[in-house]
This record gives structure tokens, C-alpha cells and sequence, in this order.
């Protein structure tokens, strides 16, 4: 079944079990998922998909912060109870071992050796854990690594 697919089939269960913020959150990301089918001009794949969950997570991170900060704690749970729905459609996250491991074949294959290469392991590192990594665990580790 493809990722549209189970989505779709979630927010129908999700539907009839009277699920509210569940639905909620399924029909901001089918919401997501067709502004970018138009915006493209195509179906989108699984990649694509992922893509755009990515992106509705980091929104609800993003959201948590300004909450707390601001002293909203049960606005900032809620967004964490959606990054949980939306968490569930991610491919399963890399170990920090493998990310290890991956980042160190990048620095050997592009000759990096200093910070200033880092947008080269980086290019090299992003299409390698596309979705089973987040940007900024990816760029610390880069940087871990370099220094």
C-alpha cells in the first residue's frame, strides 16, 4: 500500500472512530499533500510524501518552541500529540551509529577536511538518509565530525 494510500485509509478510520485531533491533523497533511500535487503538477511519490510530513513536523517543532517560550504548555502538547500522528508516516529514524557511519564514508568520498567543506558532505549525506534523518542531527554531526 503506498503512503497516500495508508494516509487516506487512516483518515477514514480515524473518521469513524470519532477521532478528532487525530482527523484534524490527517486533514491539514492530505491539506499539505494536495497544495504541493498542484504546486508540482503531478501525483506525488513516497519521497515526495515524506517531504511534506517533514515539513509539517518541523512547522509543530517550530510551533513547540514559540509556545513554551511563551508560557502556552497545552498549545505546545498539542503539537507534540501531532507530531506523533504525523511520526507515524516517517520511514524509521537512523541510530546515531549509522548516522556516524554514513557521515564518515561522506568525509572520506568528497576529501573533506575542515568545516569549510561541510556543504560538500553535507550534498553528499542528504539524498544518502533522505527522511530517516533530521537536517539539524545531520548538520551537528558533520560538525562533530570535521572539528
Amino acid at each position: 500500500m503506498s503512503l497516500i494510500d495508508q494516509i487516506e485509509s487512516d483518515y477514514i478510520a480515524a473518521l469513524k472512530a470519532k477521532e478528532t485531533e487525530k482527523v484534524s491533523v490527517l486533514r491539514m497533511l492530505k491539506s499539505a499533500l494536495q497544495n504541493e500535487k498542484i504546486k508540482i503538477g503531478h501525483d506525488l511519490s513516497d519521497e515526495e510524501i515524506i517531504k511534506v510530513i517533514q515539513s509539517q513536523i518541523k512547522q509543530r517543532k517550530d510551533s513547540i518552541e514559540i509556545f513554551a517560550a511563551g508560557g502556552r504548555t497545552e498549545l505546545a502538547d498539542k503539537e507534540k500529540v501531532e507530531i506523533e500522528f504525523l511520526s507515524a508516516y516517517m520511514p524509521e529514524q537512523l541510530s546515531d551509529d549509522e548516522l556516524t557511519s554514513i557521515v564518515k564514508a561522506a568525509i572520506e568520498t568528497t576529501g573533506a577536511t575542515t568545516a569549510a567543506d561541510m556543504g560538500k558532505v553535507m550534498g553528499n549525506v542528504m539524498p544518502q538518509v533522505a527522511g530517516r534523518a533530521d537536517g539539524g542531527q545531520i548538520s551537528a554531526k558533520v560538525k562533530e565530525l570535521l572539528s
